[in-house]
Formats: C-alpha cells, sequence, structure tokens
C-alpha cells in the first residue's frame, strides 16, 4: 500500500507522451469561464463530443477524469480575495480533447504554475485532495507540463487507451 503513493507521483512531470499530432482523428476544445458552473460546461462538452466519437466502455471513465482536472484548474484559476484579474482579463482554463485511433488525451490549460499535488488518499471522507487519485485511478496515464513561451501556467493530461472498433 505505501508504494501506491511513490508510484503515483511518477508522471507528474511528464510531458505528453509521444503521440502523433498528424494522426489525430479528432480534435476539441473550449474555453471554460473562471466559475464553478464551468465544471458541468465541461461535462456536457465532453459528453457531446464523446457520444460523436465513438469510445465505447471509457465514455464514463473520460467524463469523470475531465471533471476531476476541470475542477483542480478552476480552483487554481479563480480569483482570489484581490482577484489575479481585472474583469476584462479573465483567467483563461481550457479543455482539449484529442482522438487518435486507440488513444484519448484529454488536457486542462490553467493559468498557475502550482506543481499539481497529489492529496492523501487515507482519508475518505476529505472533501478535496482526491482528484488526482481518481485521475490516476481511472486514466491509463496522466502527467503535466509548464506552457512554453509566453503562454502562463500548465497543462494537466490524462491518457485513455481505447479498444480498436469492430
Amino acid at each position: 500500500m505505501g508504494t501506491n503513493g511513490s508510484t503515483m507521483l511518477k508522471p507528474l512531470r511528464q510531458g505528453l507522451p509521444p503521440l502523433d499530432p498528424a494522426a489525430v482523428s479528432s480534435a476539441a476544445s473550449c474555453a471554460l469561464p473562471a466559475r464553478y458552473e464551468a465544471v458541468r460546461e465541461a461535462r456536457q462538452f465532453t459528453r457531446r463530443t464523446l457520444d460523436q466519437w465513438d469510445v465505447g466502455d471509457r465514455f464514463d471513465d473520460i467524463c469523470l477524469v475531465v471533471s476531476e482536472l476541470v475542477t483542480n484548474a478552476l480552483r487554481h484559476a479563480l480569483p482570489g480575495d484581490g482577484g489575479c484579474c481585472g474583469a476584462d482579463q479573465t483567467p483563461q482554463v481550457r479543455l482539449h480533447l484529442m482522438r487518435w485511433t486507440e488513444r484519448l488525451v484529454c488536457a486542462v490549460r490553467d493559468p498557475s504554475h502550482d506543481t499539481p499535488v497529489a492529496g492523501s488518499s487515507d482519508d475518505f471522507s476529505a472533501e478535496s485532495g482526491r482528484g488526482l487519485f481518481l485521475v490516476d485511478s481511472f486514466s491509463d496515464s496522466w502527467g503535466w507540463h509548464p506552457l512554453a513561451g509566453t503562454l502562463n501556467g500548465k497543462v494537466v493530461w490524462a491518457l485513455f487507451r481505447l479498444q480498436p472498433g469492430e
């Protein structure tokens, strides 16, 4: 049981696994407002997109992981008491879904530079801190990387293996 914590932290600093961008068969993304209703909007967007993509038995896993990733991003993107942004400069949280023949990646971009940290999974009554354990449990792999160039923030991603179509 003690090994789970250390293996859990291994993928944290990984960039996206080598997937050929030219081989993407489908991609969709949506910008999300920096308010908690955005989690529902992200779920609806994901359900509509996955309905068209035929992802088989991974549908529920993907929707759950998207909810967790977006919730985490909003937790860091929502302005605090002083607010990080003016009214015209809303923090940018963006959800990307990309599908290859046998892979699907969901990636969420947020303006925070903080390293994603998994909370303790021992306290099952805790209201928060379990999101990354759920992501780790329901996806095949996950990780994060800082945004390059002039973009602020980071991307946290999760990868799902799909069964090839019949």
